[in-house]
């Protein structure tokens, strides 16, 4: 038997476990896991530090290398994320909808776990300590597919909670690990619907697109980012100037980030030379198209490809436009679906904008960084979904489940 097939088998055995558990003893684990993330991250850092050293050597991008990176800190947070994720309220066994029919049956809709979900994703090992978190506490066993990037990083980090796991009434074999990080075995994890109730993939586009168009079991699509920030005629300098930077900058190498920036033109001709010293002084490349490179000689030109690009690094696409219309029209062309921001004083811009734009997350006036689970108040993230089935947007606890229908009688037939 193969790795593959063995772990699939034991995180299903386990799912009547999970099911049995109660939040007490759900939360109690995920305690006892971030506990041991804080005393161990001495050895998980420099289990990363090896990934880190052949990522050099390989010539990663410093975009993928940040990505892969766990300091001390890192590894604090991904442990204070399981502690939220306890917090949070229990999903299962919630009645979300209840009715009585005129035949007296009481009708319940009640939240249940999805079973066993297989996950497959790349570079980011913080991601191993978030899915496990948020599957094991909706009731779900976790099939973990890393990359070969992070194999080190990801061992450390699931030994250390399947250790933490046998001190508590949550089953160790709910969480499992792939060691193998061949494509072949990530092609067979595609086809494996005997023990895999959902797929979720998560990395760059080549990977989702792989999954999705080859998957044999149900995909829970996450999407790629290729998010704009649209400034308004009537937007305020420093607050346009603010959002554009921090969406830019604050961590370029992650989805929400901002790719695209679309300028009306009236604002542009007063204050693009200020946004671009502030982007250029955080690093940012800036390439524009020529009514951006005729108010400034530094901005590089842009090209066709410029617009899809989802750079995950310190470079910018910037396009003047001259009206809301056409930044509407830019978006639709070129957008992922996955977050988009408008600064404005105008409401009728705000709400053309906002009932046009086809995306996961919609901003006025704010960072498209918001868009994560965190932020939403949903404490760690699967991830983002830009699909329309089941869920949208940050994905939670409650996006993790399905729901079963409980029918109640007092002796009904249906034949008269």
């Amino acid at each position: 038997m193969n790795e593959l097939i063995e772990k699939a088998q034991q995180a299903k055995w386990s799912r009547e476990q999970l099911a049995l558990l109660t939040t007490e003893e759900k939360n109690e684990a995920l305690q006892h896991m971030a506990e041991a993330l804080e005393n161990e991250r001495n050895f998980i850092v420099a289990e990363n530090k090896k990934d880190i050293d052949e990522a050099k050597e390989a010539n990663i991008s410093a975009a993928l290398i940040d990505r892969l990176t766990l300091s001390d800190q890192r590894v604090i947070g991904m442990a204070n994320g399981l502690r939220q994720v306890a917090e949070l309220e229990n999903p299962i066994g919630e009645i979300t909808e209840e009715w009585t029919r005129p035949n007296g049956l009481l009708i319940q809709k009640q939240r249940v776990p999805l079973g066993v979900i297989g996950m497959i994703y790349e570079a980011r090992p913080n991601v191993t300590a978030e899915a496990s978190a948020l599957c094991l506490k909706a009731g779900n066993a976790v099939l973990l597919r890393g990359s070969s990037s992070a194999s080190h990083s990801n061992q450390a980090i699931v030994d250390v909670l399947k250790r933490a796991l046998e001190d508590t009434a949550l089953p160790p074999t709910a969480l499992q690990l792939l060691t193998d990080t061949s494509r072949e075995t990530a092609n067979e994890m595609l086809k494996l619907t005997d023990y895999l109730d959902v797929l979720i993939p998560r990395g760059g586009a080549g990977l989702i697109q792989h999954v999705v168009k080859e998957a044999a079991v149900p995909v829970l699509e996450t999407g790629v980012g290729n998010c704009h920030v649209y400034i308004d005629a009537s937007a305020k300098k420093e607050m346009a100037i603010q959002i554009a930077v921090d969406a830019k900058t604050d961590r370029p190498s992650v989805c929400n980030a901002c790719e695209t920036i679309l300028l009306h033109a009236d604002w542009a001709d007063n204050y693009l030379v200020e946004l671009s010293e502030e982007l250029r002084k955080q690093g940012v490349t800036i390439r524009g198209n020529e009514k951006a490179r005729a108010l400034d000689g530094n901005i590089e030109r842009v090209s066709e490809e410029d617009w899809s690009c989802e750079y995950l690094d310190l470079t910018v696409a910037l396009n003047i436009v001259d009206s809301t219309e056409d930044a509407i029209r830019h978006i639709q062309s070129y957008g992922t679906g996955h977050s988009e921001a408008i600064v404005s004083e105008e409401p009728l811009s705000v709400e053309n904008f906002t009932s046009r734009i086809d995306a996961a997350a919609l901003y006025h006036n704010a960072s498209t960084r918001f868009t994560d689970g965190e932020e939403f108040g949903f404490g760690a993230e699967i991830g983002i979904s830009t699909q329309k089935l089941h869920v949208r947007g940050p994905m939670g606890l409650t996006a993790l489940t399905s729901n079963k229908y409980l029918i109640k009688g007092t002796g009904q037939t249906k034949s008269k």
